[in-house]
């Protein structure tokens, strides 16, 4: 893969995971108490996340995950800066659980990439 492939590949799966939890956000805000919300995502991101580390995201390299969890989490940040905070005025959107969700978007591609490694699977 050439390093805009994994430039690509990186920025693309980063936006489809952060849109699943944005339209998941969208359908609990009828479902569950507002300040609850990331909560109920929490779970459902956490496995599609996995899912997409395991059967979709191919690295050749352990510090390719790191890149990846780097990324991702910066995006997170900013997209959800915009695009919730900023959109929606919601001033008390930074909380517990919000930090779980960015550490968990930094730790998952590395512990993936640790456990891939660890396997053979990457160098």
């Amino acid at each position: 893969m050439t390093k805009k492939q994994l430039l690509t590949s990186t920025l693309s799966w980063g936006l489809i995971l952060w849109l699943f939890g944005y339209a998941l956000g969208i359908v609990f805000f009828a479902l569950v108490p507002k300040d609850q919300i990331g909560w109920y995502i929490l779970p459902f991101g956490v496995a599609f996340t996995l899912w997409a580390l395991l059967k979709k995201i191919k690295r050749e390299e352990f510090a390719c995950y790191i890149g990846l969890g780097v990324i991702w989490t910066v995006m997170a940040v900013l997209l959800d800066y915009l695009f919730i905070v900023k959109l929606f005025q919601s001033s008390d959107y930074y909380k517990a659980d919000v930090f779980v969700y960015y550490a968990l978007t930094l730790i998952l591609p590395i512990s993936v990439g640790w456990w891939k490694k660890s396997k053979g699977l990457v160098k």
